[in-house]
């Protein structure tokens, strides 16, 4: 049996893989799990899984899981914080740790498993967006593996998984649904709920991802996510629209031919394959019926009504602290805009004005990541500031 750990399980991807999990009980064995503060639904995944340990971010909520696990006599280790993360994601009894997580949030957990030889299925594209050619350079180091769990990145990884010369590769093309604003000005979005934003035509995502999505930011992330697991240069990267969204990537190689992976939206696919690499197993999601879907379309994408991609793009070309703070201050722009504080318009502004403040630096290390990620956030509150006077 595999032994999993799970950080932020109670998210959309987490409780997908505890779904997959369920399916295929005598595969799996369940070691650590994690969630900020959710812990009621915390507390039944223990009930189901019996994990040997459990992190709460929130400390004055990790005593209120411990009060509720002594009432009914459940014995499980709670961790809090940052350092419980780290706990569980370096547990000797780790065979692979999902990380799930939201945000920056991911990165230390991650690096700490990887330097605990833990193989790791990767579902938080900000570890990579920030921290890609440490991260890399770790993965390399330990001997492990990194397997993504984000659809395009998954089809990517099952089409060339078995090829040894990167040469042979023209171009890695990513496919997006072209999110609930598809066809729409910039103009017209102007006072758009965060309840209409997050509801994704073909995804069932959280809802950072879900406005991710919307501005496409969330593929401008995917390239630069794409330039590290797959080692190639950024101007062999596309992008192209697919609204019926049964193509998650393709490649393209130097005779001209194409690889792809196809199947229905169900993020449950790439997480199966990430869990149970590098074995393929059954699985109940519906099978394709091409003659029912009837065609495949392609359009290519509105950069310049959707500014945030261009952002993403430019801030890998530029490289050093500059995806960092592209990062950070988006985090904290969509997280304002679901709190009502500020528009959906307002997103790229703040995140470009941030990026103009910034002085650039390279050669960084972990450090230099998290400072850099506290500036941009606060540099965001600065612009927004400075806007309204």
């Amino acid at each position: 049996m595999k032994k999993i750990s799970i950080l932020g399980s109670t998210g959309s991807i987490g409780k997908q893989a505890l779904d997959v999990i369920k399916k295929n009980a005598n595969m799996f064995e369940i070691v650590g799990l994690t969630t900020n503060n959710n812990i009621h639904l915390l507390f039944q995944q223990i009930i189901e899984f019996r994990p040997k340990f459990v992190t709460v971010m929130d400390e004055s909520k990790a005593t209120e899981l411990k009060n509720l696990l002594k009432l009914h006599n459940i014995k499980v280790d709670v961790f809090s914080g940052m350092e419980g993360l780290i706990n569980i994601a370096k547990s000797q009894e780790n065979q692979l740790v999902l990380n799930a997580l939201v945000g920056i949030i991911g990165l230390i957990p991650t690096i700490e498993a990887i330097k605990a030889k833990k193989d790791i299925a990767l579902a938080n594209k900000e570890v990579l967006v920030t921290a890609g050619e440490i991260i890399m350079k770790e993965v390399k180091n330990m001997g492990v593996k990194l397997i993504p769990v984000d659809s395009e990145h998954s089809a990517i990884f099952q089409c060339i998984e078995r090829i040894d010369d990167k040469n042979i590769i023209a171009k890695l093309i990513l496919t997006a649904s072209g999110g609930p604003f598809r066809g729409k000005k910039l103009s017209e979005l102007k006072d758009v709920s965060p309840e209409l934003v997050i509801r994704h035509p073909k995804w069932r995502m959280g809802k950072k991802i879900s406005v991710d999505s919307a501005t496409l930011m969330n593929k401008g992330l995917e390239v630069i996510e794409a330039r590290w697991l797959f080692d190639i240069d950024i101007d062999r990267i596309e992008v192209v629209i697919h609204p019926e969204c049964i193509i998650h990537s393709l490649v393209e190689f130097i005779d001209g031919s194409y690889l792809a992976q196809l199947s229905y939206t169900d993020m449950k696919v790439p997480i199966q394959y990430a869990l149970t690499y590098p074995k393929r197993v059954k699985s109940s999601i519906n099978r394709l019926d091409l003659a029912q879907i009837g065609k495949l379309t392609f359009e290519k994408p509105d950069f310049k009504e959707f500014p945030c991609f261009g952002l993403a793009i430019k801030s890998i070309q530029i490289g050093g602290s500059m995806p960092i703070v592209l990062n950070s201050a988006n985090e904290e722009a969509v997280n304002l805009f679901l709190n009502n504080v500020i528009k959906f318009i307002d997103i790229p502004y703040i995140v470009e004005r941030v990026m103009e403040k910034h002085d650039v630096k390279y050669n960084i290390d972990i450090k230099d990541i998290l400072y850099f990620d506290k500036w941009a956030r606060n540099e965001v509150y600065t612009v927004i500031k400075q806007r309204g006077e």
